[in-house]
């Protein structure tokens, strides 16, 4: 699949540093927030053309956004859409530096 550098980096918004995802980096996998209307082939595509690294799957979720209260009045957050990237032996990223 062929995607544009603009949409590659509208694609991927950044990566997720949580515990879960540090866990899940020992299985050769990392985490991305993404957009809400990008599809698996379209992240694979994306973060192949922008880590050059070769990705073997793409598992995705969506996060409903919590109800909160701001400043006493109830609000809600964003709902977010999550990649879990798993990439083939002996590729890494490092979430640390930019890219």
């Amino acid at each position: 699949m062929s995607v544009s550098k603009e949409r590659m980096y509208e694609v991927i918004r950044r990566p997720l540093i949580t515990e879960k995802a540090t866990l899940v980096s020992e299985h050769n996998q990392v985490a991305f927030e993404v957009a809400m209307d990008a599809s698996k082939p379209e992240i694979r595509a994306a973060v192949e053309g922008l880590f050059k690294v070769k990705v073997t799957g793409v598992n995705t979720l969506i996060q409903k956004g919590k109800t909160k209260r701001f400043r006493g009045r109830p609000g809600k957050r964003d709902d977010l859409k999550k990649a879990i990237v798993t990439l083939a032996e002996g590729d890494s990223i490092d979430v640390t530096t930019g890219v």
